[in-house]
């Protein structure tokens, strides 16, 4: 108890319980002079003082700086952190997401269409300055760019909309591998997985190359596109990644894929011609370079012509 419970508690033995002061005080186990004494008025004013004088061209620092500054006038470190405290000035710390443990999965090659897509996030500016994010799905079996969703804000529930449209054009995918952002880990994405029988496959925190070939469009995207174009609004923004994205699918060639690009590489999978069957060549780990590795045919996929994404 406090001294100020403790004066209390003695004036309550005495006025309601007629108690001497010696008893109430014995009782308390409190001292008489301590009771008789007069309280003297605390101020703080000093310690407040030279709080908010460091604290106003210091909005950041926290008290283990304030305290060396201000000890130096004088000034105890219990009695400072005290008023500290009780002016509210603790900086509120950020807490560590607490993640599941990712298991490490092999960076696999499909062996057919929409067996695993990838998704990533990247970010640019427009020619006034203001950010804007790109949502990018890609499918790892012939690294063809599905949809580049592109806005200022892309919410979960935004991602879970362009996979809905992406879906009803490609057809689901059996796993959806992403890194651990704040829209990916979400409870909706949760939701769309489950309510289209989609395995997640999160890499593990701080491993990029795991899910190496989104990443190595982002590369692509971001050299070939983004940094080579001026985008006047988030419209011009969305009219030339879109033009890029289909020349990337349909023009560009691509080492991994034996030099053909991602449309000719899934229409000779999707022969049904045994003598039609292709290779891949370089896979990097796992293949020796420059060996060929027998790709299965894959069933037909439907040629679609592909939206430009966010032209609505």
């Amino acid at each position: 108890m406090t001294p100020d419970v403790r004066r209390e508690l003695v004036s309550m033995m005495v006025t309601q319980h007629c108690l001497t002061v010696r008893e109430a005080c014995r009782t308390a186990r409190f001292t008489r002079s301590a009771f008789y004494a007069p309280r003297q008025p605390r101020s703080d004013e000093p310690e407040i003082t030279a709080i908010q004088a460091y604290i106003g061209e210091n909005q950041r620092h926290g008290f283990d700086k304030l305290y060396p500054v201000v000890h130096a006038q004088g000034l105890g470190k219990h009695r400072l952190y005290r008023v500290y405290k009780a002016l509210r000035l603790n900086l509120k710390r950020k807490g560590k997401r607490r993640l599941p443990a990712r298991v490490k999965a092999p960076l696999s090659v499909p062996a057919r269409a929409n067996e695993t897509w990838s998704a990533d996030f990247m970010s640019d500016a427009l020619w006034s300055g203001r950010r804007f994010r790109t949502f990018n799905v890609l499918d790892d079996f012939n690294r063809e760019a599905l949809r580049i969703e592109i806005d200022t804000s892309l919410p979960a529930q935004r991602v879970v909309r362009a996979l809905d449209q992406l879906i009803e054009i490609r057809g689901k995918p059996k796993v959806l591998r992403t890194d651990n952002g704040p829209e990916f880990i979400s409870e909706a994405l949760a939701l769309w997985a489950d309510r289209h029988g989609v395995e997640l496959r999160f890499i593990q925190p701080g491993k990029p190359m795991q899910n190496g070939h989104i990443e190595s469009f982002n590369g692509k995207l971001r050299d070939e596109c983004l940094n080579v174009s001026w985008f006047w609004n988030l419209f011009d923004a969305r009219r030339q990644i879109a033009a890029w994205r289909m020349e990337y699918n349909s023009e560009r060639p691509h080492s991994a894929l034996g030099y053909l690009t991602p449309a000719e590489f899934a229409a000779r999978a999707a022969s049904p011609s045994p003598a039609s069957n292709i290779t891949r060549l370089g896979l990097g780990k796992g293949y020796p370079g420059g060996s060929a590795v027998a790709v299965a045919p894959a069933p037909a996929l439907t040629q679609t012509q592909p939206r430009e994404e966010g032209l609505i």
